[in-house]
């Protein structure tokens, strides 16, 4: 079920994807590869996309990087994957897509931060021609401000007026006023280069919660064009989905936003696609959209001291991971499929019931008995090590999909 959007906005297509004008929220991602190397970027856009990147956005800095993006386009299309492929400028854009026009053909969309593409008159006239490419070539756009890339003349213009006037302003205020200032002229000026409204998409992003919170509710005020939600450095682990989710749970519940970026810090050779699974999962979790079997798996305590249950949750919650791409093309609501994985009787048999597929396994003293439950009703019971319960359970996970959901022609 989607649910409505309260903020009502014009409708963008970026390639196959709608975004904004009451369409899904959507979710997208940025490689971290070197866009020079086509085929470790094509690689990785790939396999975020799998992962549920509704769209993608790859960093093009260099000329060598621009004159590979007609070649990782290709690459993405050959293996079957048709996200949109999205351009993210800065300070060079408006050379790199005049000079390099396969490049602006292949994306599908192009980002521009108008804290980075130059100074006073300049800075106009830049802006202006990336525009006017994106016209020529009918793509849209996002203006991406920044808080830590914002218009240092329009900061201190207006810090020079909170000092003059006496205003009482606090810095943070006055730079979340800079932001939606900056996204609202910004969005005039596109317009004024003839961008129509339904090329545009906005965002202002921060790497903090509450400032992220209030500079949306005034952007969203201002304008009806779509806004990308997201913190600017989310940060890494922990403090990366918990910073993410408070920030962007509050708006999104309250309506605001049509496309979303967890913005993670991976560790050292960790995987890109975690981000990707966090924006699913923040979706999923607020109801606002479906992307994969969710797995209900017991926290665990004293009442559960084999390591049983939480070695099967891994399991069957990488299963799913693995599976989904073949899965989303075969069969109609997987996605909503729910499973849980409990570790003892408290709460083992109630939440097992509540799910299409559950097991309860037995917690410390109990009985050696895992009942299986499906759709609520007791089915069977079974028994055997950690591997004859993770092969039993996969399979059950299996049959289900293939009886419940109707095969895709």
């Amino acid at each position: 079920m989607v649910l409505a959007r309260l903020h009502k906005t014009v409708g963008v297509n970026v390639g196959r994807v709608q975004v904004g004008g009451g369409a899904p929220i959507v979710v997208q991602s940025m490689t971290m590869t070197d866009t020079a190397d086509a085929i470790a970027t094509a690689t990785q856009c790939i396999e975020l996309a799998e992962a549920g990147s509704e769209m993608v956005r790859v960093t093009v800095n260099t000329p060598e990087a621009a004159a590979k993006v007609p070649e990782i386009k290709q690459r993405m299309l050959d293996a079957g994957c048709d996200a949109p492929l999205i351009g993210d400028f800065h300070y060079n854009g408006h050379l790199l897509l005049t000079r390099h026009p396969a490049c602006a053909e292949a994306l599908d969309k192009y980002r521009i931060n108008p804290g980075n593409v130059g100074t006073g008159k300049r800075r106009d006239e830049q802006f202006s021609m990336i525009c006017q490419v994106a016209v020529d070539q009918q793509k849209p756009v996002r203006i991406g401000v920044n808080g830590g890339s914002l218009n240092q003349e329009l900061v201190v213009a207006r810090m020079q007026e909170n000092t003059d006037r006496g205003l009482g302003k606090t810095s943070e205020e006055i730079i979340n006023e800079c932001m939606v200032l900056s996204a609202v002229e910004s969005t005039a000026l596109a317009l004024e280069s003839g961008l129509r409204k339904n090329q545009i998409i906005i965002s202002c992003k921060t790497s903090r919660p509450r400032d992220l919170i209030a500079v949306y509710r005034a952007l969203s005020k201002r304008t009806d064009q779509p806004l990308h939600l997201g913190l600017t450095e989310a940060g890494m682990g922990t403090k990366g989905l918990v910073w993410s989710s408070a920030a962007m749970g509050v708006l999104l519940n309250e309506g605001i936003g049509d496309t979303v970026r967890v913005s993670l810090t991976p560790r050292p050779g960790g995987d890109r696609r975690e981000e990707v699974y966090a924006a699913c999962e923040l979706l999923q979790s607020l109801g606002l959209r479906a992307f994969s079997p969710s797995v209900t798996a017991c926290p665990g305590c004293g009442r559960t001291t084999s390591s049983t249950f939480q070695e099967l949750a891994e399991r069957i919650q990488g299963y799913i991971r693995d599976q989904m791409p073949t899965w989303k093309t075969q069969y109609d609501g997987v996605e909503t499929m729910t499973l849980a994985v409990m570790g003892c009787i408290v709460n083992g048999p109630g939440e097992s019931k509540a799910a299409n597929i559950g097991i309860s396994l037995p917690g410390t003293g109990e009985s050696p008995n895992c009942p299986i439950y499906i759709d609520g009703q007791h089915v069977k019971t079974l028994r055997g090590t950690y591997e004859e319960l993770s092969v039993a359970f996969q399979q059950l996970v299996d049959d289900y999909i293939a009886t419940r959901y109707a095969r895709k022609a």
